[in-house]
């Protein structure tokens, strides 16, 4: 059963971060709230949780999981921007973008694109993400909390914990989320191309 935590949106409480940062660390997943929706979310060398989130989501091999980083400073250790994307990122960030960038050699293989080698990575603007990430020290793997079949993904903490009980580790809650995904900008060949339109505004990368 994945325990439940209730946490305050403006002042996430301290011992709470730290119990939820315990699961990630024994290789836990998690569903967490972002400043778009839902994520579920596990270390990087945790491959048991990658493939409970393929299992949750039914996702092939294809799909490009994001890192969910603190700061610039630890997405550029992740992966590989050059000067033209490295001015939109830093102005776009943090925030409910995506971008898919060129991945370093310290992410695992099994999280790249099998063929371009990419990585999603994004910089939340939300204090409840913000304050699991530097407790964590590392990036969390994500992927929005979308089930098959559905439309829309979750909104409601009570409702993951009812669904997904036996699927996950933990539930932290601190709100009602979104419904709107993050809009995602493939930077991987230089020029910005527009994947999906969601909560960010797609008009600066065109």
């Amino acid at each position: 059963m994945a325990k439940y935590f209730d946490v305050h949106p403006d002042n996430p409480q301290a011992r709470a971060i730290r119990q939820v940062v315990d699961i990630v660390k024994s290789d836990g997943l998690i569903a967490y709230p972002t400043d778009s929706c839902f994520a579920l979310g596990c270390r990087m060398g945790n491959k048991d949780g990658l493939d409970r989130i393929r299992e949750i989501r039914h996702l092939d091999d294809r799909h490009h999981f994001t890192l969910m980083c603190r700061d610039f400073a630890q997405l550029g250790q992740f992966v590989q921007i050059n000067n033209a994307s490295f001015r939109l990122v830093k102005a776009s960030t943090p925030g409910p973008y995506t971008f898919i960038l060129p991945a370093t050699k310290e992410v695992p293989r099994r999280l790249l694109h099998p063929k371009k080698k990419t990585v999603g990575a994004r910089i939340p603007d939300h204090l409840v993400a913000q304050a699991i990430l530097e407790e964590l020290g590392e990036p969390l793997v994500s992927s929005t909390l979308l089930l098959p079949g559905e439309e829309e993904p979750m909104t409601m903490g009570w409702e993951i914990k009812e669904t997904l009980d036996h699927q996950l580790d933990a539930v932290v809650d601190s709100g009602e989320g979104s419904t709107e995904p993050t809009t995602v900008v493939d930077l991987s060949d230089g020029e910005p191309e527009i994947l999906r339109v969601g909560a960010g505004d797609p008009a600066r990368f065109e």
